[in-house]
């Protein structure tokens, strides 16, 4: 039997009309360093490598819709930002660029609309546990 491949997740990649205006809201959010640039495309990781954030030109990026609807761009993933402080966190994203999303499904977390228009979720983790 043949040893399975060793896999790793790299980056997650997200579309956007203008790939580095996206990157530079989530360098400024989450306070990670530019790792690769190159025309059309640019990645951001964590400092510790631990994670990386990727942004591709796409554009014909139409915003997804959430809650979905059968007729609009349905959202396709979203970000889980976990953060120590959800108001504050709230107003910086917002001083960023983000917009907050009429709908708020749970009290401890907030959707927000990044400025593309990618949902992400800022929240607390209330059992440090899990």
């Amino acid at each position: 039997m043949k040893p399975q491949p060793h896999f790793t997740l790299a980056a997650t990649t997200l579309d956007a009309p203008n790939p580095h205006e996206l990157a530079q809201f989530y360098q400024c959010l989450l306070g990670w360093p530019v790792r690769k640039e190159e025309p059309g495309w640019i990645e951001i990781a964590a400092p510790d490598g631990s994670a990386a954030l990727s942004f591709q030109t796409e554009p014909l990026f139409t915003r997804p819709r959430w809650p979905s609807t059968r007729s609009e761009q349905q959202m396709m993933m979203h970000l889980d930002i976990e953060v120590n402080d959800l108001s504050s966190a709230v107003e910086h994203a917002r001083a960023l660029g983000a917009t907050a999303a009429d709908f708020q499904p749970q009290a401890d977390v907030r959707v927000l609309y990044d400025p593309a228009g990618h949902p992400l979720c800022l929240f607390e983790r209330t059992n440090p546990s899990t």
